[in-house]
């Protein structure tokens, strides 16, 4: 089986091919690495949007044409998969459509579907688009609503949705709104499989960062000059309680972050030799893998249901998620023990109230630790992912 990952979102499609591969399949993954986050691709393309971008971006585009047909299976991570616009989005994905097997859209972030059942809908207590029954009209949802509703981008997404074979919906939330998109339509072909994690292989090591003097250093430019130690991350905890936020570009209203920085520096303020805050934007992702290492606690998506890409990522370390954990994403999972997600509501008292408990109640965090790498391997570890996609390719292989 010859299979192609077009796109990507938060090392999702780079992850998974390491999965896919590992169990004899030819997988090329072609994407722009994901801006700035650079995350490996076999096809590289990345669109620059400097002087000669675009021109030179459209020349690798068409010259990368004949590699990107072929397949058995093509999966892309999003109906707009690269960094241009929806027009030529849909000319590229009936090419390969018509020249390729099955295709898999992937129902992994922000689309028409996402947009437009949370505004209309509604069917979850809160998202990026609501709060309870209320439409969220800051400046981001606003923005993001405008670019997928009523536009070209929703008529590629309802094409894409359309012509694909299969969808796979990464988190609870996205498996609720493809459920109930379309009326309904689109249930029978909404399958949810969870985001692939490559676990740290035990007893390895891994670049951490230090955190003896790195309180807030979010005012750092100079990053790269930060000490590094090397050292196996552990489950055991030893004040203070360290604290790490990631920023992506131009997205922390939109995520959240603002509100859960503000409740961490809140904390650090009231708690000054307990707690210490370091603070990562816009960094390349191997640089934030590195500065991740060593924390206790990872600030992520206030408005999400299940924990994505990043906090995972972290939880497989033996960090602890403060963020979206709410009970329906454990039903989906089957999971009945496990319990490692701190949940918090979407304002910021409850994430300072639930960092609070943590920095006056230090025993919960040894289990806490515990838990956050037990929960990734059973449901997240990318072998048991591969084999759920593997599952669904065959399938749709198997069709008439």
């Amino acid at each position: 089986m010859k299979i192609l990952l077009v796109g990507e979102y938060s090392n999702v499609h780079c992850t998974l091919a390491d999965g896919l591969r590992a169990l004899g399949y030819s997988v090329t993954v072609a994407s722009g690495g994901d801006g700035w986050k650079n995350y490996r691709r076999d096809i590289d393309l990345r669109h620059r949007l400097t002087p000669g971008g675009h021109i030179s971006f459209a020349t690798r585009l068409l010259r990368a044409l004949p590699r990107l047909r072929g397949y058995d299976i093509v999966q892309i991570i999003n109906p707009v998969f690269f960094e241009m616009r929806p027009g030529p989005h849909r000319f590229l994905l009936d090419y390969l459509r018509r020249h390729n097997g099955r295709l898999v859209l992937g129902a992994f972030g922000m689309d028409y579907y996402w947009a437009q059942v949370n505004r209309d809908i509604r069917p979850m207590r809160y998202s990026d688009f609501n709060i309870g029954p209320s439409i969220r009209t800051d400046a981001v949802a606003q923005a993001d609503a405008d670019i997928w509703i009523g536009t070209q981008a929703e008529r590629l997404c309802r094409h894409a949705a359309t012509v694909a074979d299969a969808i796979v919906a990464g988190l609870y939330e996205y498996w609720v709104t493809y459920r109930m998109a379309e009326g309904g339509a689109l249930a029978a072909k909404t399958t949810y499989i969870p985001f692939p994690i490559a676990m740290p292989r035990e007893g390895g090591s891994s670049d951490e960062a230090d955190w003896s003097d790195m309180s807030d250093r979010s005012d750092k430019s100079d990053r790269s000059s930060w000490p590094e130690l090397s050292k196996e991350p552990s489950v055991t905890f030893v004040r203070p309680l360290r604290i790490f936020v990631g920023i992506s570009k131009g997205r922390s209203a939109y995520k959240g972050t603002d509100i859960m920085l503000r409740a961490a520096r809140r904390l650090q303020r009231a708690y000054p030799d307990r707690v210490r805050l370091l603070v990562a934007e816009g960094v390349p992702f191997e640089r934030y893998r590195k500065m991740m290492n060593g924390s206790d606690v990872i600030l992520d998506q206030l408005y999400s249901y299940t924990p994505a890409m990043n906090a995972l990522l972290a939880m497989s370390k033996g960090i602890i998620c403060v963020g979206g954990g709410e009970p329906e994403h454990y039903d989906l999972l089957g999971e009945k023990e496990l319990r490692p997600i701190i949940n918090v509501e979407p304002n910021e008292q409850s994430v300072y109230s639930a960092l609070e408990d943590l920095t006056l109640h230090p025993e919960r965090i040894p289990e806490l630790k515990r838990q956050s790498k037990e929960y990734v391997r059973r449901h997240h570890d990318v072998q048991r992912v591969a084999l759920a996609y593997e599952a669904l390719y065959l399938g749709l292989l198997r069709q008439a």
